[in-house]
């Protein structure tokens, strides 16, 4: 069984890869397997380093390339008669902190049938889809690990 075990940057356009698709449950864990589009099965086992985002590229140690691309799910998809009614149901599911994925005209996110009464409630339209899901990662995910930020201070100035 091939074992992939190192993320990749970016690949070449000559580079041959397999590709596999994946729920973005899944695609939060450093370990697990799998099975690739053409059948073969296949380990996981990364350093833990966050989410396989979609179109991410991995490789084994032998130099085989895999893609990783997000697999249909069971999703929420919200869509609303205009663009501040989709920006208020983005806020309402932000304050519950949901992991949403956000389009032009659409916010797609986990099924849970209460949060969906809700945006209702707000006069949206919810339906279950079958979509890809891929999340926004959030303003400080890419610099969760960066000790150099600090919080910022307050200034007061005197009169």
């Amino acid at each position: 069984m091939k074992i992939y075990t190192q993320r990749l940057e970016q690949i070449t356009q000559e580079q041959a890869f397999d590709q596999v698709e994946l729920t973005f449950d899944i695609r939060q864990k450093s370990r697990f397997r799998a099975t690739l589009n053409n059948g073969v099965d296949i380990g996981i086992d990364l350093p833990r380093t966050g989410i396989l985002r979609s179109g991410s590229y991995i490789v084994s140690e032998q130099g085989d390339v895999l893609r990783i691309d997000a697999k249909p799910e069971e999703l929420m998809q919200i869509t609303a008669k205009t663009d501040f009614e989709l920006l208020k149901a983005a806020y309402h599911l932000g304050n519950r902190h949901v992991p949403l994925m956000l389009t032009p005209y659409a916010l797609y996110f986990e099924p849970d049938h209460v949060l969906a009464e809700m945006v209702k409630g707000l006069g949206l339209e919810v339906k279950e889809v079958e979509h890809p899901f891929e999340p926004e990662s959030g303003a400080y995910a890419q610099h969760s690990h960066d000790h150099r930020l600090s919080p910022v201070k307050s200034i007061h100035h005197v009169h």
